[in-house]
């Protein structure tokens, strides 16, 4: 039975990203060896970070003065790496979840966090819109897309100060102008590689103007100085992260990510709409194209776990929600093939006409 992965992360990845992985994994290019086992300062491995690096500059079209990293770990980690590299007075953030939520928490131990608004108030189910970003701001920090909520900033903001963005769920998915942004990171187990590495695109001359001692593994100077490798890279994910870009520049780059996104989402979300067993959480201007929240209408709460059952047993899995939210969430990253959204919404259809006989 064919399959298709709804997890929020890690996430399903391309088959032949997957194969080449696995390959690479029991012998890399006939050389006899894993790419596990070979050192990250290998001839062998210095052209894969050096092509991922430049794959990533060339699908997001980034400008002169902008570097590209991979890292260790997982975007939390840049929730104190960013103002500890950048906040030097005053930052502002805009809530609009978890991920955003503690974010701010990290980012109040280097200095004064303005809340410039929070859709905290309606369970973080849209987008504030209206609300003012302090001039004098280092960063306004945004995440740019809400996994567990389902609430998405399909556009990039206009702001009298420099933009930050967490982009771990909706890299890669549509066009950004990298130029609006001091720095974008995130996670890579969703649109990128495995889990276990982070990405970061920062502008080089937004660093070096705080005041504060940085250690030098959490100083993005020290890291774009030795090209990723003053910490041992995680070599396995980067390869796949190189895999995955090559991919995506094969389908036709981000803007072709975009469209599969927007032909995916609305092939849920008008079932979603039309089915009277189900409703959706977010906002409708606010819609997600990455992650699409739904619960069961009510009165037909009880009904919940049964089609989470009988979703798997046609092989649409991993679509229960997050436990903040309850319901389901069906992620559909790059890789989520347009047939796994016609699945899901055809599962819908059939479990309505199935309790309705």
């Amino acid at each position: 039975m064919k399959k298709y992965n709804f997890n929020a992360g890690p996430s399903m990845l391309p088959h032949e990203v997957v194969e080449q992985t696995a390959a690479a994994v029991l012998d890399y290019n006939g050389m006899g060896l894993s790419l596990m086992e070979l050192s990250h300062r290998s001839s062998e491995f210095k052209p894969i970070l050096d092509e991922a690096r430049a794959l990533m500059k060339e699908l997001l079209d980034v400008p002169r003065g902008y570097e590209v990293l991979f890292l260790g770990g997982g975007a939390s980690m840049h929730f104190c790496m960013v103002p500890f590299n950048l906040l030097g007075c005053k930052a502002a953030y805009l809530n609009t979840g978890t991920w955003s939520t503690k974010a701010i928490k990290e980012a109040r131990l280097f200095g004064n966090v303005v809340e410039v608004a929070s859709s905290a108030d309606r369970d973080f189910s849209y987008i504030p819109k209206a609300f003012d970003i302090p001039a004098d701001a280092d960063y306004l920090h945004v995440t740019s897309n809400n996994t567990i909520y389902g609430t998405q900033l399909r556009r990039d903001l206009d702001s009298p100060v420099p933009l930050v963005a967490d982009m771990s769920s909706d890299i890669l998915s549509r066009p950004v102008d990298v130029s609006k942004y001091s720095c974008i990171y995130g996670g890579a187990q969703k649109n990128l590689a495995q889990s276990g590495l982070s990405f970061v695109i920062v502008r080089e001359s937004a660093l070096g103007k705080v005041s504060r001692t940085i250690p030098s593994i959490l100083d993005y100077r020290v890291h774009i100085a030795n090209g990723s490798m003053f910490n041992t890279p995680p070599t396995l994910p980067v390869y796949t992260a190189l895999c995955n870009l090559r991919w995506v520049k094969a389908q036709g780059g981000v803007a072709a990510m975009e469209r599969r996104a927007a032909e995916r989402a609305a092939i849920v979300y008008d079932e979603i709409d039309r089915n009277p067993l189900f409703r959706g959480t977010a906002a409708d201007e606010d819609r997600s194209f990455m992650n699409i929240d739904f619960v069961m209408s009510p009165g037909y709460e009880d009904l919940e776990q049964r089609f989470v059952e009988y979703a798997a047993e046609r092989g649409v899995v991993a679509i229960k929600g997050h436990r903040t939210v309850g319901g389901f969430r069906a992620s559909c990253y790059n890789a989520m093939p347009l047939e796994g959204a016609k699945a899901l919404a055809a599962c819908m259809r059939d479990f309505e006409n199935e309790i309705n006989r």
